[in-house]
């Protein structure tokens, strides 16, 4: 069988980061093996679901460079690709099913069923279904149906063991009596996900599932179709799971957990899909940093790790910042303005400055920062007048130098005329005729002229800083 792999995601929210990362891996595989990736939307969650969380998730992977063969968008020979548009082959194959004495109607509400739960657990019993609907004759169903009752279909499991060999986690077991008899098609007519994603899986001839590890257990109910259906199952690969440095699962509470708050936040796709890959996944080499194109060769399924992940932010930063670092200024540049015109909603004149004027700043403050959005935040330094002060600032402004030589500087900058910004040499020639005239030398000179020039005490090299910023904004800050 060709190598065929599928992501299929929810949309009924924004792109987990989870999720990224388990598409990524069915991306690289898909490279790895030179076969397809398929997009399917899984889209049964009627009242969750929307076509704009589809629309704003397939912007997230074009966003990360994840190019699907076959989608919604880009059909194939499998289609459809929206699990929606599918309903009539599960409830064809649920027919299938009953006739061949896999499944059967199941008439019981929930509130009988919840019954039928408490009473088994009291017993100390697995709470599986008892199987009330089990013997019920066609002409029992085909009256209770007729009478308005909307049943449930119920497969019906076998009393077995199952296993398999994972190609991550090794052999997996699962006891004879893990599951009871559970719904495929709900009452209101909707299939669910074990049932319908089995049912995709052998029809689009998926020969490897690349999952979280949490769908683990769901393989059972899973293996049990396929063999109702006289289908071979894939091969599972099941990656380890994401978790905090607290040691619990992945939440909002450890940082941000859409691929769409990253995108905002100024991190590079690649760099965040580089961090990814290692949450799982070891570099044969050990390296921490690199590109899609360089592991693409490498990745295959005995570099996989069955420990959970433990999701750091720092770590990404750091990763992210190495590859900004590496990247020539001026392609940054062209990112670095492209966030500015789609993610920063505050622009505050930011695009106003030219190119050359922007690859300046970033030659001075790429090494400064990890992400777009921390370069933002130095670029609007440039134009504020007023910054939070702290314990060195309050030193040099309550020194008796600084009265005079802010008016010396005042005095400098009023000469100036009819000019944007100060050149890089200027700053020099004015601390140069300060410690002249006014025998102002040292810290109280390099650093008091800092802090009344820039409002901080330390910062990068003072003339390129100067350079770019207006001589408007200077002078508002040395007259506060």
């Amino acid at each position: 069988m060709k190598f065929r792999v599928r992501f299929a995601p929810s949309p009924t929210g924004y792109l987990h980061i989870g999720g990224a990362r388990t598409c990524f891996y069915n991306y690289l595989m898909a490279k790895h093996e030179n076969g397809p990736l398929i997009l399917r939307i899984e889209d049964t969650d009627l009242e969750r679901s929307s076509r704009e969380f589809e629309n704003e998730q397939i912007a997230d992977f074009k966003w990360l460079g994840i190019e699907f063969d076959e989608s919604p968008n880009k059909p194939g020979d499998y289609g459809p690709y929206r699990q929606s548009e599918r309903t009539q082959l599960y409830l064809k194959t649920a027919q299938e099913l009953i006739q061949s004495n896999n499944a059967f109607y199941c008439f019981c509400s929930d509130q009988e069923l919840e019954s039928k739960k408490e009473q088994a657990l009291a017993q100390g019993k697995h709470p599986h279904y008892d199987g009330t609907c089990y013997h019920l004759s066609k002409e029992d169903v085909e009256s209770r149906i007729s009478r308005g009752q909307r049943p449930a279909i119920r497969f019906k499991a076998p009393f077995k063991k199952y296993a398999f060999s994972d190609l991550v986690r090794g052999d997996v077991e699962f006891p004879e009596d893990m599951v009871g008899d559970f719904v495929i098609i709900r009452s209101n007519g909707m299939p669910t996900y074990n049932y319908c994603c089995v049912i995709d899986d052998a029809l689009m001839d998926i020969s490897h599932v690349i999952r979280a590890e949490e769908h683990l257990n769901n393989t059972v109910r899973q293996l049990m179709i396929y063999e109702a259906l006289g289908k071979n199952p894939p091969a599972f690969a099941h990656v380890s799971l994401l978790i905090g440095k607290d040691r619990q699962k992945l939440s909002k509470r450890h940082g941000a957990t859409s691929v769409r708050t990253y995108r905002e936040e100024g991190y590079f796709p690649e760099a965040l899909l580089n961090y990814l890959t290692l949450l799982g996944w070891s570099h044969p080499e050990e390296k921490d940093v690199f590109t899609t194109q360089d592991i693409v060769p490498l990745f295959d399924f005995s570099r996989f790790s069955k420990s959970p992940a433990v999701y750091d932010v720092e770590k990404l930063n750091w990763i992210n910042g190495q590859h900004m670092k590496a990247m020539e200024t001026s392609l940054l540049e062209q990112r670095f303005t492209q966030y500015l015109e789609q993610e920063v909603k505050d622009k505050s004149g930011l695009l106003a400055a030219t190119s050359d004027y922007r690859l300046r700043f970033l030659g001075l403050f790429k090494d400064k920062a990890d992400t777009l959005l921390q370069l933002q935040q130095h670029y609007q330094e440039l134009f504020k007048v007023s910054f939070e002060t702290d314990a060195e600032y309050q030193e040099m402004m309550n020194l008796e130098s600084t009265p005079k030589l802010r008016q010396y500087l005042l005095n400098k900058l009023s000469e100036i005329k009819n000019v944007e910004f100060v050149s890089d040499s200027i700053v020099g020639e004015w601390m140069d005729g300060a410690k002249k005239e006014l025998g102002i030398k040292g810290k109280p000179l390099f650093m008091g002229t800092r802090v009344l020039l820039t409002g901080r005490a330390h910062g990068p090299d003072l003339k390129v800083l100067l350079s770019l910023t207006p001589v408007s904004i200077i002078l508002q800050r040395l007259s506060l």
